[in-house]
């Protein structure tokens, strides 16, 4: 995705860059805040207490930080990417609308993380069409956040530079992702269990 739209690639194709991050993040926080309401709505019809939710959430976020661990690039997924013949067929703000809007739930295209089932998780516990958009919104928000890697590219070198380093750092940004998970799903099961719930 930072390869086809980089400040380079738009700039050959006559665009701004900035403009189509900006069409890329609204989508995709637009989408993400659309499943997520819909799994809020589909949460709250079969709510429980707000303990066993979290209960629930715990043990979610505890099984994909240790699938993330053992299981990774075996996770039940799609097996599709974004149409990168878009680029070259499509005004900017298509691709980057319809780009940003299926990487923004998380499930149209490859699913490398069990943390995107975990975020689709607590959008149903949320037990509330608000909570599950907040939860959506935030997951396309970070979708965007990988662009600000390339934002000061100035050439060829300097994108396959970036390009490199991120995907040398890709495992372990995968093994902190799973950690992270680990902590979230400890951390709320210990409160759930002060509560006097285990």
């Amino acid at each position: 995705m930072l390869a086809s739209i980089s400040p380079l690639g738009e700039r050959a194709r006559g665009n701004r860059w900035g403009r189509t991050v900006v069409v890329f993040s609204v989508a995709a926080v637009a989408a993400g805040a659309a499943l997520g309401a819909f799994l809020g709505l589909v949460g709250s019809l079969v709510a429980g207490p707000g303990h066993l939710r979290l209960g629930v959430l715990a043990g979610v976020a505890l099984l994909a930080g240790l699938a993330d661990l053992a299981l990774p690039g075996r996770l039940p997924t799609v097996h599709r990417q974004v149409n990168e013949d878009w680029v070259a067929r499509f005004r900017w703000w298509v691709y980057g609308a319809g780009f940003g809007a299926q990487l923004g739930t998380g499930v149209t295209t490859i699913v490398t993380t069990a943390t995107v089932y975990a975020w689709m998780a607590a959008a149903v516990l949320g037990g509330s069409t608000a909570a599950g958009a907040v939860v959506g919104a935030a997951f396309g928000l970070a979708r965007s956040v990988p662009f600000a890697a390339v934002a000061g590219v100035e050439g060829p070198a300097d994108l396959r530079g970036i390009i490199g380093r991120l995907t040398a750092w890709a495992p372990a940004g995968r093994v902190g992702a799973a950690c992270a998970a680990l902590v979230v799903g400890t951390t709320l099961a210990c409160g759930v269990s002060v509560r006097g719930w285990a």
